[in-house]
């Protein structure tokens, strides 16, 4: 590491202590010529996840706008924030661990749904109204009876 002081490349690490839940690493350094001390900090270098909109534009994955709709569908239904977050916690670490960068807007609403269904069966049907922007109560009811079955199966 070069030090910011004299430029020198002899630098020693004194301290090292993990932050952000370990997403980074803060280093304190000193250097062997001058002697100042500074702090430098490591940190995973993540490539950007790309949303592709029904409309075909794309957008940079928001991890809120994704805590925002699940909160959304279900509202006033006994589901805790830490079962939300884990929801949306769970879809981002699939997303990032894929071998894809890029998802189509489906892709994750599907992602959604299915940890929903299992979880609270109205916040699924709410999430799902929105998601699959049913154009009439037909399509609504197909769904409901859907999940009638599914439900009668199990």
């Amino acid at each position: 590491m070069k030090c910011p002081f004299c430029s020198a490349q002899d630098t020693k690490v004194l301290d090292t202590r993990n932050m952000d839940s370990d997403n980074a690493v803060r280093r304190r350094r000193m250097c062997e010529t001058c002697g100042n001390r500074f702090t430098t900090y490591e940190r995973i270098e993540s490539i950007p996840l790309i949303v592709i909109k029904s409309d075909n534009k794309r957008e940079k994955f928001d991890r809120s706008k994704l805590l925002k709709g699940i909160m959304l569908a279900c509202n006033k239904r006994p589901v805790s924030m830490e079962q939300i977050e884990k929801i949306v916690s769970d879809v981002e670490n699939k997303l990032y661990s894929s071998s894809k960068k890029e998802f189509e807007s489906s892709e994750i609403g599907q992602l959604v749904m299915e940890r929903l269904r299992i979880l609270d069966e109205v916040s699924y049907v709410r999430f799902a109204s929105v998601y699959r922007k049913f154009k009439d109560i037909d399509s609504f009811m197909n769904e409901l009876a859907q999940l009638l079955d599914e439900r009668k199966k199990n």
